[in-house]
C-alpha cells in the first residue's frame, strides 16, 4: 500500500493506495485558516498541518504502508528554528498580499528582467522572497531566530524524517532565492545569508525513511521510504497524467488553477514559469484569485444550492441575457498580476435573477481561463490537451462553458482524489511500482460549435471592460 496526504488550504486529504492503482481508503480533515488581518492567510503548522497529517495517518496507516508520499499548500513562508520548531504560523502563498512593498523593493534592488530571466516568474504575492523580506522588517524577534525555511510538505518530511530538503518546483517558487536555469539556489544575490537553505532533491526522489520517534508518534512504519513530495496543484497534476509537453491541468476549485508541461523553458512577465516536477521538464503556471471562491459567495448570497443554480444557470443560456462579470473579487493573479483588481457586474437589469448571476460567474471563469491560455501559448506553450479536475467539474454545465469558451476539449480523469492521489503515484514509483493505467480517462467534454461566435464576442467585451474600468477598481480598492 503506497500513502499520499495533502495539506490544502481549507483541508487536508489522505488517500490509501494499491500497487494496482485501486484506492483502498481516503480521510479528509477540515480545517480553518487564519486572516488576523485583511490580506494576510496563516495556517499554524503544528494545529493543522501536524495535526491533520496525524488524524489521516491514524485513520489510514496499515502495517503494510510501503512508503510516503506527501504535498501541500505553497508556496509559502513557515520560519523555523534551527531545529525545525516554527517560530510563528505559516505565511500562505499569492492569496496572501502582506509583502506588496517588498515585492517593490526586491524588483527594484536586482532589476525586473534579471529576475525573470533567471528565476522564471516576476516578483508577485506568489514569491517566498518578499515575504522573507517582511518578515525582516516588521517580526524582526522572530527574524533573529530564524534559521529554516520550510513549506507544508517539506516540514512534515523533516518531522518523519529529519531530512531538511525541499523538490526543486517547489524551490523554483521561492522567487527569488532560485536559479531554474541552473536548478540551484542563487548565491551571489546575497539574499538572506543567516539563513539555511534546504537541500534540494526531485519530487519523487527517497528523501529519507520514517524514524522510531515518527513511527512511535504516528503509528506508520519505521524505515519506511518518504519522498521529497511537492506544491499540490503539481502533485494533483501528476495524478491525472498531466506529465507530457503540451499537456494542461485546469484545477477547478476555490480558484482556478492552470498548470502546462513543457519539454524546454520558457518564461513571461504575466505567468510563472518553473521547474517541473521530473527532471527536464518545466513548467507554466497561470492562476485566477478566484473561481469557486465566487459560486460559493453566491450560493451563500442567495441561500440557494449549487443544484439549484446550476439548473437557472442552465436554463438562462450564452451570455446570462446581457450580464457579464468581470471574477476579480480577491483581486487577480495571472496574468493581470493586479491585486486591486475588483470583481464588475454590468449589464444588470431588474429581469436578472439569481440564475442569470451563477451563469455570468461561471461564464467570467471561463473567460479568465482563455485569457490564461492566450498568455501560456504566447510564452511558448501549445496547451494541445486539457485535462480538467477539481470540485467544479462536477455537474458538468461549467466544464462544458469553459469548452465552448475555448473551443478546446476536455478529459475528465477517473479518478479525481486530487493531490494525495500524485503523492501516492511518487511513493509509488519510488519503490519501482508502475503507475501506467492508474487513472484512465472517464469521460471528455466536447465544445458546441454552435457557441464559438457568441462566446468570442462577449470574450471582446470581457476583455475591454477590464481596460476601461481598472482605474475605477484601483480607486475604489485604495479606500
Amino acid at each position: 500500500m503506497f500513502l499520499g496526504i495533502d495539506i490544502g488550504t481549507s483541508s487536508s486529504k489522505g488517500v490509501l493506495v494499491a500497487a494496482d492503482g485501486t484506492v483502498v481508503a481516503t480521510a479528509v480533515r477540515e480545517h480553518r485558516t487564519a486572516t488576523p488581518r485583511p490580506g494576510w492567510f496563516e495556517h499554524s503548522a503544528q494545529d493543522v498541518w501536524w495535526a491533520d497529517f496525524t488524524s489521516i495517518v491514524a485513520e489510514l496507516a496499515r502495517p503494510d504502508v510501503a512508503a510516503v508520499g506527501l504535498s501541500g499548500i505553497g508556496p509559502c513562508v513557515l520560519p523555523c528554528a534551527q531545529d525545525g520548531t516554527p517560530l510563528r504560523p505559516a505565511i500562505l502563498y499569492g492569496v496572501d498580499t502582506r509583502a506588496t512593498a517588498e515585492i517593490a523593493a526586491q524588483t527594484s534592488r536586482y532589476g525586473a528582467s534579471a529576475i525573470l530571466e533567471r528565476c522564471g516568474s516576476p516578483l508577485t504575492s506568489q514569491a517566498v522572497g518578499p515575504k522573507l523580506e517582511w518578515l525582516r522588517v516588521h517580526e524582526p524577534e522572530v527574524w533573529a531566530r530564524t534559521r529554516r525555511i520550510f513549506m507544508a510538505h517539506s516540514w512534515l518530511a523533516y518531522r518523519l524524517t529529519g531530512a531538511y530538503v525541499l523538490d526543486h518546483h517547489a524551490a523554483s517558487q521561492c522567487t527569488p532565492l532560485y536559479d531554474t536555469r541552473a536548478h540551484e539556489w542563487i548565491t551571489d544575490w546575497d539574499l538572506f545569508p543567516e539563513l539555511e537553505l534546504p537541500a534540494l532533491a526531485w519530487s519523487g526522489d527517497v528523501v529519507g525513511t520514517v524514524t522510531e520517534a515518527a513511527a512511535a508518534t504516528t503509528g506508520l512504519p519505521a524505515g519506511i521510504p518518504v519522498v521529497a513530495g511537492t506544491i499540490d496543484a503539481w502533485a494533483e497534476a501528476l495524478s491525472v497524467g498531466v506529465s507530457s509537453p503540451g499537456d494542461v491541468m485546469l484545477m477547478y476549485g476555490t480558484t482556478m488553477f492552470l498548470v502546462e508541461v513543457l519539454a524546454s523553458r520558457a518564461v513571461s512577465p504575466r505567468l510563472w514559469g518553473t521547474a517541473g516536477v521530473s527532471p527536464g521538464t518545466y513548467n507554466l503556471a497561470a492562476g485566477m484569485a478566484t473561481s469557486g471562491a465566487v459560486t460559493g459567495w453566491l450560493r451563500d448570497l442567495t441561500g440557494a444550492s449549487f443544484e439549484s443554480l446550476t439548473a437557472e444557470a442552465a436554463a438562462v443560456g450564452r451570455g446570462a441575457e446581457g450580464l457579464l462579470m468581470l471574477p476579480y473579487f480577491a483581486g487577480e493573479r495571472t496574468p493581470l498580476f493586479d491585486p486591486d483588481a475588483r470583481g464588475t457586474l454590468i449589464g444588470l437589469t431588474l429581469r436578472h435573477g439569481r440564475g442569470h448571476l451563477y451563469r455570468a460567474a461561471l461564464e467570467a471563469t471561463a473567460f479568465g481561463v482563455l485569457h490564461n491560455l492566450e498568455a501560456m501559448r504566447s510564452a511558448g506553450g501549445s496547451a494541445k490537451r486539457l485535462v480538467a479536475v477539481g470540485g467544479g467539474t462536477k455537474g458538468g454545465l461549467w466544464t462544458q462553458i469553459v469548452s465552448d469558451v475555448l473551443q478546446q476539449a476536455q478529459v475528465l480523469p477517473a479518478h479525481t482524489v486530487g493531490a494525495a492521489f500524485g503523492d501516492a503515484m511518487l511513493a509509488a514509483q519510488a519503490c519501482g511500482v508502475s503507475c501506467a493505467g492508474w487513472n484512465p480517462v472517464a469521460s471528455v467534454v466536447e465544445p458546441d460549435p454552435a457557441a464559438a461566435e457568441d462566446y468570442a464576442r462577449l470574450y471582446g467585451l470581457y476583455r475591454d471592460l477590464y481596460d476601461s474600468t481598472s482605474h475605477i477598481a484601483h480607486e475604489l480598492a485604495s479606500r
